[in-house]
């Protein structure tokens, strides 16, 4: 590490209320509570956001106070290749980590995808959530939907069937993707994945829970099955041969920008389809994952849509069309 002594870190928890409620089959919020990174050195700085998820055993006050451990590593010059030694995986390493893509972007005058080697990044098209409730009350959010061209619809175990065919009545012409948090079981997985078939979705999220998910690798899969709380970096990845078609990358499980465009590419060099999601944050968590979101089959990044205010220079969202970042929020 080079001695950078005028780096400085801070750390800050964040509220932002939701619009209406945000439900899936583990419970209901109303506000996403984030954390956020912020580098200063000298006239420039970087910031991270990151969202503790309480399934991973994650909390605000343990991110801030994870983050804030590394003040003095900071301070002596960490760069991104020591901190993924030195922090594990989660969600304070992914606010350090984007916070450092951001420092050097501005430092350098340079966008942070130039510093990556990538292509410039492109709007792309993004999924919607409908949250989880009565078939009448997703019916009702969906139709309220149905002109985007991509909805995620949360399901939760029993009653799913009906719950996907009043989606699938009342969007007609949308592409839906599903996501049961891990709710299903043994006894309704083949029923589920069925009435998901006969309502045309596409591709279906972590339907059995992280540890009992071997049961995928002895059924056929009529529709893609992605892993989502089975996966996290790339250390998770060859576990899930055999059981699961797709991976989703989000920058909270894999600690960062960095971890996830290395995930990327090694998911896909063991023939898995990409998914690039998101835990329900700012326009300062979706703009680094837009990044790595260039190369994915299936994009979930509209966690801005579902608060009721989003943070200064947010992403510009053309209803599903998520266009990249201005440096003045990130990168």
């Amino acid at each position: 590490m080079n001695v950078t002594s005028d780096r400085t870190l801070t750390a800050r928890i964040e509220r932002w209320p939701i619009a209406g409620a945000f439900t899936i089959s583990r419970g209901a919020k109303t506000e996403a509570v984030v954390v956020v990174a912020e580098l200063r050195q000298g006239p420039h700085a970087g910031r991270g956001e990151c969202v503790p998820y309480a399934r991973y055993g994650e909390t605000p006050e343990a991110a801030r106070d994870a983050l804030m451990a590394m003040a003095g590593a900071v301070r002596d010059g960490l760069d991104r290749t020591t901190l993924q030694q030195v922090m594990p995986p989660g969600a304070a390493r992914n606010a350090l980590d984007c916070a450092l893509w951001d420092l050097a972007a501005k430092a350098a005058g340079r966008p942070a995808w130039r510093l990556a080697g990538l292509a410039p990044p492109r709007p792309l098209t993004t999924a919607y959530t409908i949250s989880l409730g009565s078939p009448e009350a997703m019916a009702s959010a969906a139709a309220t939907a149905s002109s985007r061209p991509l909805l995620k619809v949360k399901l939760g175990g029993d009653g799913d069937a009906t719950r996907i065919a009043s989606v699938r009545a009342a969007a007609p012409r949308a592409e839906l993707i599903a996501d049961a948090n891990e709710s299903w079981s043994d006894a309704n997985l083949a029923g589920n994945l069925e009435a998901c078939r006969q309502a045309g979705v596409t591709l279906i999220e972590q339907p059995l829970p992280a540890n009992r998910d071997a049961a995928l690798a002895a059924i056929p899969h009529p529709i893609a099955i992605c892993a989502d709380e089975s996966v996290h970096d790339r250390a998770s990845l060859a576990a899930l041969r055999g059981r699961y078609d797709a991976v989703n990358i989000k920058l909270d499980k894999t600690g960062g920008l960095t971890e996830a465009l290395a995930m990327a590419g090694e998911a896909e060099r063991l023939g898995f389809g990409l998914m690039v999601g998101c835990m329900v944050g700012t326009s300062l968590a979706m703009a680094p994952a837009l990044l790595v979101a260039q190369r994915a089959r299936v994009v979930d990044l509209d966690g801005p849509l579902l608060l009721a205010r989003d943070r200064d220079h947010g992403l510009r969202y053309d209803t599903s069309t998520v266009h990249p970042p201005d440096p003045a929020l990130w990168g």
